[in-house]
């Protein structure tokens, strides 16, 4: 564990980087939400979660809930992986980047199957592959993993964006159906669009979020509750995709720049994992034109870039040694 100089060091740096942030534009909000949304795109959080222990260090609004919106596209994944295994899912879904928008209509031709499951049409897919005798229990599967990975048993739904967000499902619908007549999905289209609503309307707090990444880092086991939420033979191919397809259709770019396997959410989430070592969860609502927080990527660049990160780059140093010598 980390002595009291290294947690104020480390404290210290992410308040710089909050404050440094927090100057800069936002972006926009995502369109679908209620006007009142508009009123919470300037809160702006940091949170970090080491994997030794699980202690958090965070700064900012790090009490206000979001939804986790495409975030979910991970753990539903991981849940898809562990009731039918590798190969039954990769039959359904692929792992190649789309290189088009999130919600675009489009499919692996070659292989009549979606593109990944971090796309819209590859997530709809992965939740209708939870197991479960009907879709009440399936979502109580899906809420019983995230609040495992959360660590937070009292993880719910708000139920008041799902009429809102129900009102821009039409492209999500027809995505759908057109899966159906390709054989790509199950007969059950409206129910698998109101689950996967709802597990896309489950709110957590940027501490959380960090939390549900070291989990990811920590090999699928929760570093504070030393509770499993994820097999770890999964653990890889979940991080696998989200490296090359967590970040939308600028998945390319953050793989480049930044270098670690994230995924991000229309809300202004992004949930980011070093593995073996932390886990990171920004939130800020303003979006750029990819549907990324503008913030949240700034400060995933400079984490990255300062403390060595990128999976590629030449020397990594360790996060806590960093904080106590500001001088390497």
């Amino acid at each position: 564990m980390p002595t009291q100089k290294i947690h104020d060091q480390i404290n210290s740096r992410l308040e710089d980087l909050y404050r440094r942030h927090r100057e800069e534009p936002e972006g926009s909000v995502a369109r679908y939400y209620p006007p009142e949304m508009e009123d919470s795109k300037d809160l702006f959080a940091i949170s970090l979660c080491v994997v030794d222990g699980g202690g958090t260090y965070q700064t900012g609004d790090c009490d206000h809930a979001f939804p986790l919106q495409s975030i979910s596209k991970v753990f539903t994944y991981g849940l898809a992986l562990e009731d039918n295994g590798r190969d039954r899912v990769l039959e359904s879904v692929g792992v190649e980047p789309s290189g088009d928008a999130f919600n675009s209509i489009t499919f692996d031709n070659r292989m009549n199957r979606p593109h990944n499951p971090m796309v819209n049409a590859g997530a709809l897919v992965t939740t209708d592959l939870v197991a479960g005798e009907n879709k009440d229990e399936q979502l109580r599967r899906i809420l019983d993993k995230l609040r495992a990975y959360a660590g937070n048993p009292e993880l719910e739904i708000d139920e008041s964006i799902l009429d809102p967000q129900g009102q821009s499902t039409d492209r999500n619908r027809a995505i759908s159906y057109l899966m159906r007549s390709f054989g790509m999905i199950s007969d059950d289209i409206e129910p698998n669009l109101a689950l996967y609503g709802r597990q896309c309307s489950v709110h957590v707090t940027a501490e959380e979020l960090s939390l549900m990444a070291a989990t990811l880092a920590n090999g699928g086991v929760n570093p504070r509750t030393g509770k499993r939420a994820l097999d770890r033979r999964y653990v890889r191919d979940v991080l696998s995709v989200m490296h090359t397809c967590g970040m939308y259709d600028a998945a390319g770019q953050w793989a480049y720049e930044v270098g670690i396997p994230a995924k991000s959410g229309v809300s202004g989430g992004i949930l980011a994992v070093v593995p073996g070592k932390l886990g990171l969860g920004v939130f800020s609502p303003g979006l750029d034109d990819y549907g990324n927080s503008v913030r949240g990527v700034r400060v995933c660049r400079e984490i990255s870039e300062d403390l060595g990160l990128h999976v590629f780059a030449d020397e990594t140093e360790d996060l806590l040694l960093h904080a106590a010598d500001p001088e390497k």
